[in-house]
């Protein structure tokens, strides 16, 4: 009987270190995944804009919606008030593309990019996890600053890949 509580105890404690790590790994084979690539979609919130109006959100699918408040990084409205070290809520993030998925390590957001300023022009693939749907995604522009002056911070763009 003590084998099998060490048994269990190994089980649980494998499945919490499984369960914090913080990147994911591509699976080898996922033959659920969808993986977009339909024409190209631009999203633009402008700088100071309100992201609680659904025009400054891009509505992907029924539960991500991606937007920035002005300042800071991007989160999922849906989900979210503000952005938080995981943000966005519901995604992974990795650099590079859909055609190369099966090699990718997938991280929270700013994981992924380091310092979204910096991610203009970079291709990356973003998977939605509920839906298990990744997505080609190259941000265009990332405006910083913390909402203050003219016009405020929070603008940014990107194109993405579309069922």
């Amino acid at each position: 009987m003590k084998n099998y509580y060490k048994f269990i105890s190994i089980i649980i404690l494998g499945l919490l270190i499984y369960s914090c790590n913080p990147g994911e790994e591509a699976p080898e084979d996922d033959s659920n995944a969808t993986i977009w690539k339909g024409a190209t979609k631009t999203f633009t919130k402008a700088n100071g804009a309100d992201p609680n109006l659904p025009n400054n959100q891009d509505r992907i699918t029924s539960n991500i919606w991606i937007t920035r408040g002005n300042g800071g990084s991007i989160y999922n409205i849906f989900s979210e008030t503000t952005e938080s070290a995981n943000s966005p809520a519901g995604t992974m993030w990795s650099i590079g593309t859909v055609d190369d998925i099966n090699s990718l390590t997938f991280q929270n957001f700013r994981s992924a990019v380091n310092k979204p300023r910096e991610v203009v022009g970079k291709n990356l693939v973003l998977h939605l996890l509920e839906d298990n749907i990744y997505i080609s995604v190259k941000f265009t522009s990332w405006s910083s600053g913390n909402g203050s002056g003219s016009g405020g911070g929070g603008g940014f763009s990107y194109e993405r890949s579309t069922p």
